[in-house]
């Protein structure tokens, strides 16, 4: 009796967890990462000076210098350690925020 209750209970769990996986990523994902880039890269990737422009730039690029700086590759003061803390779905996410901006 017991082993039929915590089967249909694992059962039901199972099919309630299809849809969430279903759903995929958030699509707010790379917008709310990106939050974090505002201070220096400006507000949605339009910086004002100094530092270069994140928006408009091509997704591939901006994926290969996230990873370039988070492997060592290319060298920084703040941004290899700000990316090694990033994923490559969260990579992915702010490259394809950033790409979708408009450059002004």
């Amino acid at each position: 009796m017991i082993r039929n209750v915590l089967a249909a209970a694992l059962a039901s769990g199972a099919a309630l967890a299809v849809p969430a996986l279903a759903q995929g990523a958030d699509p707010n994902l790379g917008r709310n990462l990106a939050a974090a880039c505002a201070n220096c890269h400006g507000t949605n990737g339009v910086s004002l000076q100094g530092m270069p422009s994140l928006a408009g730039q091509p997704r591939t690029y901006l994926v290969q210098q996230m990873q370039d700086f988070k492997t060592g590759k290319r060298p920084a003061t703040v941004m290899h350690q700000l990316a090694k803390g990033y994923s490559d779905e969260q990579i992915e996410a702010l490259a394809a925020y950033f790409s979708a901006q408009k450059a002004r």
